[in-house]
């Protein structure tokens, strides 16, 4: 069996100090995860809990590299994130055991289409739009 074209390069980040490249298969983010930003975005955080979406491996920008302004936008915002990089996961892993996943941290800037994604929140869309882009 062949590829009718080739498929894309895996994902990786360089693990600091060292030559080796930590593979991204999945980039979870949480949303309204801390009550200063929830109300600044319009919401209570005593009534609605943190969500989680997703971005896509391709979307990551390797520090050195030019951010290229996205297309269809004219609102693009910034954020400075905690990203935590798993070595491993699984099901209903119990709290004691939770950081024996974590593989190590690192700082991630997420950007965001703010127009596109108010515009899919309004029509109750997913949002994707406003995050996942390349």
């Amino acid at each position: 069996m062949t590829y009718i074209f080739p498929p894309q390069k895996q994902t990786a980040l360089p693990v600091r100090g060292t030559e080796d490249l930590f593979p991204v298969n999945r980039v979870y983010c949480v949303g309204r995860n801390y009550a200063a930003h929830t109300i600044e975005m319009g919401h209570d955080p005593t009534k609605e809990a943190p969500f989680f979406f997703q971005k896509n491996p391709d979307n990551i920008l390797l520090e050195g590299n030019d951010f290229p302004y996205p297309s269809m936008t004219s609102d693009v915002h910034h954020e400075i994130e905690l990203a935590v990089a798993l070595k491993s996961g699984g099901d209903n892993i119990s709290a004691d055991n939770a950081m024996d996943c974590v593989f190590g941290y690192g700082v991630a800037l997420d950007m965001t289409r703010r127009d596109l994604q108010g515009e899919m929140k309004k029509m109750g869309r997913p949002w994707e739009i406003g995050k996942a882009f390349e």
